[in-house]
């Protein structure tokens, strides 16, 4: 079994839409066994600090999309998500045991 995990921030978008549930379409398309969406509160990177401002009613936290399945089909998946991601987010694969 494999892990793969994906980091991006909550207002990142593609082709319009919330990249979190394009994200989350792929990987049922690809029929990955699951997926779960998490929002970090807090957080920073490459493109620097995550933050909830209420002041500025500003919400770009970080988003980790977590799926688990067979190493074939993550690994089939996650070539597309690198190309969907660019340089807006990071993909990882993490071995696991069942």
């Amino acid at each position: 079994m494999k892990l793969l995990k994906i980091y991006i921030r909550e207002g990142d978008k593609y082709e319009g839409e919330p990249l979190y549930k394009y994200i989350i379409r792929v990987l049922k398309e690809n029929n990955i066994s699951g997926a779960t969406v998490v929002k970090g509160i807090y957080g920073y990177g490459e493109r620097g600090i995550s933050d909830f401002n209420i002041l500025s009613l500003s919400v770009d936290l970080p988003i980790i999309i977590e799926a688990v399945d067979e190493d074939e089909k993550i690994k089939k998946v996650f070539k597309k998500i690198k190309e969907i991601l660019g340089k807006n987010g990071l993909a990882i694969i993490i071995s696991c045991e069942k």
